[in-house]
């Protein structure tokens, strides 16, 4: 399809999409009317030009007396009038505006002999199209975002191919090297249909610099073990690569001094569940809020999680920190861990399927005489709560360095705060 169509916003700034992200953005924002199905998803051909081709249900799109609709059969040619390329452009302009294209004016278009079309000029629809136009917009600038190359460590390790899987579903470009023990090392593994060479740990600081070379707008996934945190925090910082942090453990002091320190954009969660962080934003906000409202309670905290998780669950101590400034006397060395299967089953309440997988968090509280209790419990079975949160993280910092917004250390509470998760 051999235009460009222009959008305008309501402040008048205009920027151009290709047309085939034009018509993915217009199929994701206006699905077509229930007497006109929407077709199979557009998926991006692997290689070569765009599908030159309308969707079906643009094709049905009525014309003024003298135009013909444009055929899904055929593609349109690639040499056209300024006729037929303003007919394609209200053909487009129709369906994103949601309208029959009989309403659609090409009279009202630029007569001049050039391929941009702008909704400036389309004066039928001025209020409406600024206000569509600037969803169009945010959704263009989230579509650039998905194309950031991501590098993710370690990826054999269960989180770490959730984490590839989601953001392969998403449409990021997994980068094919990745870290990984040394038993691991030089040899190539295929997640999700991507071929990705593990890397040896002596070797790190050479390759991830020049990976971040050839890929500055890169970001480094960790999902590695709590005993590396702090050494691939360091290595992250001292390369300058912006990185999400999803591995618990380690010296989480130790972790936020360095990042401070070096002045690189991360996010660093003990939690990257969105609704399970939406909880602790509850409880932090509450606890700001109402201090010392539960002096004198008693606390109990009982987490389970699979049993190669050795570390006591970071969700667990955030949640304690939140009881601690309501006035409770609650240290993290009490909180209750539980990896044995048979214990998990039995007094926990885990599904066997989910043993694998799993993340089970009870807090009980109970007022000094006993006559009054307080019970929070929430329970995650499988890692994909986990694996969408990253990848929303993933996309929530790369904007941050793509709007060269403040170099810090960000959390989830400020990824839902943007509030531009998918």
């Amino acid at each position: 399809m051999q235009f460009d169509l222009k959008i305008c916003t309501a402040d008048y700034h205009s920027f151009s999409l290709e047309p085939y992200t034009q018509l993915r953005l217009a199929r994701l924002l206006f699905p077509p009317p229930p007497h006109q199905p929407l077709p199979a998803p557009l998926a991006p051909p692997p290689q070569g030009p765009p599908p030159a081709i309308l969707p079906t249900h643009l094709s049905s799109l009525h014309f003024p007396t003298g135009h013909q609709p444009l055929s899904p059969r055929r593609a349109p040619r690639t040499t056209t009038t300024g006729h037929h390329r303003r007919r394609r452009s209200a053909a487009i302009m129709a369906y994103a505006l949601n309208v029959p294209g009989n309403l659609i004016n090409t009279a009202a278009f630029p007569q001049a002999r050039t391929k941009s079309i702008s909704l400036r000029s389309f004066k039928p629809y001025a209020v409406l199209s600024s206000k569509i136009m600037h969803h169009v917009e945010e959704l263009s600038v989230k579509s650039k975002n998905l194309e950031v190359p991501i590098m993710v460590n370690s990826c054999t390790g269960k989180m770490g191919k959730a984490v590839i899987e989601a953001a392969v579903y998403a449409g990021l470009n997994i980068l094919p090297v990745s870290f990984g023990s040394e038993e691991d090392t030089s040899r190539s593994v295929e997640v999700s249909g991507r071929e990705i060479q593990i890397r040896s740990p002596y070797e790190r600081e050479h390759v991830l610099a020049s990976m971040f070379e050839e890929n500055p707008d890169m970001i480094v996934v960790d999902y590695t073990v709590p005993n590396a945190v702090n050494d691939n925090a360091e290595l992250y910082c001292k390369v300058g690569v912006p990185f999400v942090m999803g591995t618990t453990g380690g010296d989480r002091e130790r972790l936020y001094k360095t990042v401070d320190d070096s002045k690189v954009y991360a996010v660093i969660s003990p939690q990257m569940g969105k609704q399970v962080v939406a909880f602790l934003a509850t409880m932090e906000i509450m606890a700001e809020q109402f201090p010392g409202s539960f002096t004198g309670y008693s606390l109990e905290v009982t987490e389970s999680h699979q049993s190669s998780k050795v570390d006591t669950s970071g969700t667990a101590k955030a949640v304690v920190s939140s009881f601690q400034k309501l006035g409770v006397d609650f240290d993290d060395a009490q909180i209750q861990k539980i990896r044995d299967p048979k214990s998990q089953v039995e007094m926990v309440g885990v599904p066997e399927a989910s043993l694998p997988a799993h993340a089970f968090h009870m807090y009980h509280l109970a007022s000094p005489d006993k006559t009054v209790t307080f019970e929070f419990q929430h329970n995650v079975c499988g890692r994909s709560i986990y694996a969408e949160g990253t990848v929303d993280a993933v996309i929530f910092l790369a904007k941050k360095v793509k709007l060269k917004a403040e170099k810090r250390i960000y959390n989830m509470i400020d990824v839902l705060r943007e509030g531009n998760m998918r």
